[in-house]
């Protein structure tokens, strides 16, 4: 299973390579290149998008891509992590209003004020419908959140929440768009077992 991991510049890029390689994929980072921003890489049987950082400038970097994406749209495996999971999403009010990649229709939005902001540790998630990224995951496990912002799909897309002041959506699923707002990466066996089903739904 080769996997391509979206260079946006903005790190995180090692641990993820790390948790999809223990996870059982072959992995290269690419920063794009080639016509259309198609990777310079042999052609990935799935993409991750990562993020750590601003959505402005990941919504900018993510542009070099767009040869991949339309592969996306073509029905092309793709996992979204944290700030990736963000760019998912139609729109985000951070920072002002700028534009994502609609692949899920919805808008990211800023944490209330009545909790710390960002959300920094692990919280628990709970399940909203069956879903295979959640197959071996147990009702109520803890994954570790960084983030300031939230995504509000305009569909019923969330597969699992966790509690922060609002509901926020922990897991969504749409076709073969998924995106994690947490980091499995660095979420112990947990987080291993989500990139474990991401990577067997790819195969499918």
């Amino acid at each position: 299973m080769r996997v391509a991991v979206l260079d946006l510049g903005l790190g995180n890029l090692l641990s993820t390579k790390r948790g999809l390689e223990r996870a059982g994929a072959e992995v290269a980072i690419t920063a794009g290149g080639g016509e259309g921003g198609t990777p310079k890489d042999a052609e990935p049987d799935a993409v991750v998008l990562p993020g750590v950082g601003a959505f402005r400038d990941a919504a900018n970097a993510v542009g070099r891509f767009n040869a991949t994406m339309e592969q996306v749209r073509g029905g092309k495996p793709l996992l979204g992590v944290c700030l990736g999971m963000q760019l998912l999403f139609t729109k985000s009010y951070e920072g002002g209003e700028y534009p994502g990649l609609d692949l899920i229709k919805g808008e990211v939005v800023r944490l209330p004020d009545s909790v710390k902001v960002p959300q920094m540790g692990w919280n628990a998630i709970r399940f909203t419908k069956d879903s295979p990224i959640l197959k071996g995951v147990r009702e109520g496990e803890f994954f570790y959140f960084v983030h300031s912002y939230y995504c509000k799909p305009e569909k019923d897309v969330a597969v699992a929440y966790t509690e922060y002041g609002v509901e926020v959506p922990a897991i969504v699923e749409s076709g073969n768009v998924l995106g994690t707002q947490f980091h499995p990466e660095r979420s112990g066996r947990a987080g291993l077992t989500i990139l474990k089903n991401f990577l067997e739904a790819a195969r499918r």
